[in-house]
């Protein structure tokens, strides 16, 4: 089945106005792991006719990671070259499947003049599932499987949203197991604050490591995210233990496009 990916200069050409624009976000547009988390949410959103569409080149950088490594002044440059774009477009309405991309939108780009209503992928899945608009089979490929769920910083602490992806892991029919640090205890998994660009200073263990570590103390089958840095850091640290053929690093919209059988 070939995706439907319309810009908003395409849309705007032929007189639309979608309900919601993806913002992609550089991971998703470039990492090619990542890239199979963007083709699955397009799946589900093609699936249940979400009106949408991405700003495609016109996308830039949200400015996160340099915000995080300190230049305020290339964030801020970044931040306000994506809010002409956006707001010239009039977007209302953003979904990212980037919680770095989801935080800075939602929570920075406002002092710069860019208000949006902003919510992350597993929140739009889980009001798709909510309105019957998207129907999960029954007895599907997760059932019964031992699923642990790792919160990306910015996400979860920094936003307060813990509840959209934990309900769609149990929409599953799969045991969804906590982690000992977990939801306002979560450990980063070494990605955040611009991490994910550089290496690591001196210690005696990655980040990544440690929190791959808590994960299969729970003897989950499935590590699942909701975060593109996070896949990375999991799927790097899962290597790091030669359990890549045991353990899965799936993101959130992955398990329920796979559920859908999309």
């Amino acid at each position: 089945m070939g995706l439907n990916v319309p810009t908003m200069a395409e849309m705007m050409a032929q007189g639309e106005t979608p309900d919601v624009l993806f913002w992609v976000g550089c991971s998703g547009s470039f990492d090619d792991r990542a890239k199979k988390i963007t083709k699955a949410l397009v799946k589900i959103l093609n699936q249940c006719n979400v009106k949408f569409a991405v700003l495609g080149t016109e996308e830039s950088c949200s400015g996160d990671p340099a915000k995080r490594a300190g230049n305020e002044f290339t964030f801020q440059m970044q931040a306000m070259m994506n809010i002409q774009v956006l707001n010239g477009y009039e977007v209302k309405r953003i979904v990212t499947a980037c919680p770095h991309c989801f935080n800075t939108l939602k929570n920075e780009y406002p002092e710069l003049g860019g208000n949006y209503e902003v919510i992350h992928h597993t929140q739009l899945i889980q009001d798709l599932i909510n309105t019957g608009k998207l129907v999960l089979k029954d007895g599907g490929v997760f059932k019964g499987k031992k699923i642990t769920f790792h919160d990306p910083c910015y996400l979860g602490r920094a936003n307060d949203v813990y509840d959209a992806p934990r309900t769609l892991i149990e929409k599953l029919d799969a045991e969804l197991v906590e982690m000992k640090r977990c939801k306002t205890t979560g450990l980063c998994c070494g990605a955040g604050g611009a991490q994910m660009f550089k290496e690591a200073e001196k210690g005696n263990k990655e980040i990544n490591v440690e929190r791959t570590e808590d994960a299969m103390e729970t003897s989950a089958t499935i590590i699942a995210t909701g975060c593109p840095f996070c896949n990375t850091m999991m799927t790097d640290g899962v290597k790091n233990f030669n359990k890549e053929n045991e353990i899965q690093v799936l993101d959130v919209a992955e398990l329920i496009a796979n559920a859908a059988e999309l």
